[in-house]
């Protein structure tokens, strides 16, 4: 695995953490990804026993696909685009609703290498959804394109390992919160 947003090699595997976690609970997974396209599940099917926690994914690259696929309200896309804290949320939850898991965890940003409908490199928002509520976290990323995608993975498993691990409503909502590893 790549590096965070700090540009640290986390320390053990955040996805075998969130698979743990999950298989200890008894609760499933399910991802939409939109900048990392695949890499987040890829992560998370790397780990033994994931059979029994993640329920699948979407690969939702296209904007369309989006709302066909994850149920993100087209008038949303259509208005903002979709990169967007809104847009985060409505994937996550679109996807632990399609897929009928108990936490969903979505990525969209741009990675780059060009600015993307008026939104720069490296901004990326991670949300997870689950029995709580739903938390979207921004990032502003430095570095090439692989690093972008790599990172946003770390952080959303981070991020979910968080909601997880949190008691029951404390879910905190930072869809204007600032990463606190900010641009470099």
């Amino acid at each position: 695995m790549g590096t965070d947003a700090k540009n640290e090699r986390p320390v053990g595997s955040p996805a075998a953490t969130v698979v743990h976690s999950l298989h200890e609970r008894h609760e499933t997974l399910a991802t939409v990804e939109s900048l990392t396209g695949g890499l987040l599940s890829a992560s998370v099917v790397e780990i033994a026993g994931v059979s029994e926690v993640y329920r699948g994914g979407l690969v939702t690259y296209a904007t369309e696909l989006k709302s066909e696929l994850a149920g993100v309200p087209a008038e949303l896309l259509a208005e903002r685009g979709p990169v967007d804290p809104d847009v985060a949320r409505a994937l996550a939850e679109g996807g632990r609703r399609r897929c009928g898991a108990d936490w969903g965890l979505a990525t969209t940003g741009v990675a780059g290498p060009e600015p993307q409908d008026g939104k720069p490199v490296g901004l990326v928002y991670v949300a997870a959804a689950g029995p709580a509520g739903t938390t979207v976290r921004r990032l502003d990323l430095d570095g090439g394109r692989d690093h972008i995608r790599a990172a946003a993975v770390i952080e959303a498993l981070r991020l979910l390992a968080e909601q997880v691990q949190a008691p029951a409503g404390a879910g905190v909502d930072e869809r204007a919160a600032a990463s606190p590893a900010g641009r470099r």
